[in-house]
């Protein structure tokens, strides 16, 4: 799609990240929503054809008001929030400054300075929310589920994806460093493909160069544990979507140390995939524990391996947890819900300016 003129847009969704990350999915997958009721338009480098986006250097050039008034700058990172600081107040542009926050932690005296000068917040997650020290408006993020949905042919997906048609097979996608656990993943899986024959593994994503030596050490333990067969640790799958890949598993484990809202267990849940988490992100306000999955402490391997063990022993549980993590996750966590509910919000921020 061409570049947008910014005088025709009422909402600039920054993604200031040239890496593919859960933040750049969420806009990526947000912003046509959005379009269809509002004017909106991401920005970025490296954001894929067909997205609304104007360009960066168009910036400098913009008018200072947008068509209904001043226009929404919706950040998602600090460094997009210094930029919509900048051009709001050096730089004179008429913006209404968003941010939305996902993290759970104490922010930095940086970030608090930076939040300051929002004009509101959202948070992702009643537990992000706390971290704010400020009122912010709640709104989780959704998953497609119409490209995030059980597989219609699973066994002809497996083929395409060169997976054992046959296997029982547990997935752990997401970037491969110590935050994700998948360490703690490795070791769950090296406790329980010895007792389970058809059990497979795969670990998906990507690594940075500081994590390199992490991996190269969790193939060492697989490869001695003769288990390299059973035990795939994938590259990163080149894309937006890798919802074939959550189509193809019986199980998703979550194993974060650390995370912000994390957006995988809602991946696999939408494709009717149960999952075994951790009690990091939001993870406990998306997963209904007996329901369509299993919340564990963090860092408890026992509870993890446990967990999983009991799922994989019944592949009646399997399908019945899959079939009600497909409705709950249909129900409560459609991207088309975040859509309304973020555009809602702008035309709340409109009628206030």
């Amino acid at each position: 799609m061409p570049k947008i003129n910014p005088v025709q847009v009422d909402v600039l969704a920054p993604n200031l990240k040239r890496r593919m990350s859960g933040v750049t999915s969420t806009v990526v997958r947000l912003v046509p929503l959005q379009a269809q009721t509002i004017a909106i338009a991401a920005l970025g480098p490296r954001l894929p054809e067909g997205l609304p986006q104007v360009s960066l250097e168009s910036l400098l050039m913009m008018p200072r008001r947008g068509p209904s008034g001043p226009r929404i700058w919706h950040a998602r990172r600090n460094t997009e929030m210094l930029l919509g600081v900048i051009l709001k107040y050096l730089l004179g542009k008429k913006l209404v400054l968003l941010f939305t926050s996902a993290a759970q932690r104490h922010h930095t005296a940086y970030t608090r300075w930076l939040l300051r000068r929002m004009d509101a917040v959202v948070a992702t997650s009643q537990k992000s929310a706390v971290f704010l020290e400020r009122p912010a408006t709640v709104i989780p993020h959704g998953i497609d589920t119409e490209t995030f949905c059980p597989a219609e042919d699973r066994t002809a997906l497996r083929h395409e994806l060169r997976l054992d048609p046959e296997a029982v097979i547990v997935g752990c996608f997401g970037r491969i460093r110590p935050q994700k656990g998948t360490d703690l993943f490795v070791e769950a899986m090296l406790r329980l493909l010895p007792d389970f024959p058809t059990l497979q593994g795969v670990i998906m994503g990507g690594v940075t160069k500081a994590h390199e030596g992490f991996v190269a050490d969790l193939r060492r333990q697989i490869a001695q544990a003769q288990l390299s067969d059973r035990l795939l640790i994938l590259p990163e799958h080149k894309g937006f979507s890798i919802a074939p890949w959550f189509q193809a598993i019986d199980l998703y484990i979550a194993p974060q140390r650390w995370e912000g809202f994390g957006l995988t267990p809602l991946e696999a849940m939408s494709c009717g995939v149960p999952v075994v988490a951790t009690r990091a992100g939001a993870f406990e306000e998306m997963v209904i524990d007996g329901q369509t999955g299993r919340i564990v402490d963090t860092e408890d391997i026992d509870a993890l391996t446990d967990a999983a063990r009991a799922m994989l022993k019944t592949p009646e549980a399997l399908r019945t947890f899959g079939a009600a993590a497909r409705n709950h996750t249909v129900e409560r966590f459609a991207l088309t819900r975040e859509a309304d509910a973020l555009n809602a919000l702008y035309k709340e921020l409109f009628a206030r300016s």
